[in-house]
């Protein structure tokens, strides 16, 4: 092979290799949309066989439709709060950021919750 051609070869390779790297860094870390729901946690689990994440449903009041959601591994104090409000049965409201798409090694679904707030604490301060 001509070593001009193959010079060539590998710049297209490594600019291809950069670019797929930037839209994977695009899709995992930029946000579609971001914002609030209400509502009783019914659910929250840790899920799965190899990559464990942390899924939960809330009940917005709607009959028979649950808001499905996930949550950031790491992010105890956000699981420590929804277990709290899953257990005592109070209204909060779940700040989300909405990914592009998903990833199985980091949740089922493309709303990850980052902030909890307990509405009936929030009405009696």
């Amino acid at each position: 092979m001509n070593p001009k051609f193959k010079s060539i070869l590998k710049k297209i390779l490594f600019a291809a290799i950069g670019i797929l790297i930037l839209v994977f860094l695009f899709f995992y870390f930029a946000n579609f949309s971001s914002g609030t729901r209400g509502g009783v946690v019914m659910k929250i689990s840790k899920r799965g066989v190899l990559f464990k994440t942390h899924e939960g449903q809330l009940d917005v009041g709607t009959i028979n439709d649950p808001w499905d959601f996930s949550v950031d591994p790491g992010k105890d104090e956000v699981i420590d709060a929804l277990n709290d409000a899953q257990i005592s049965g109070e209204r909060v409201q779940l700040h989300y950021q909405e990914k592009f798409t998903t990833f199985f090694w980091r949740g089922d679904t493309k709303y990850f919750v980052t902030k909890v707030e307990q509405l009936n604490k929030k009405a009696t301060e």
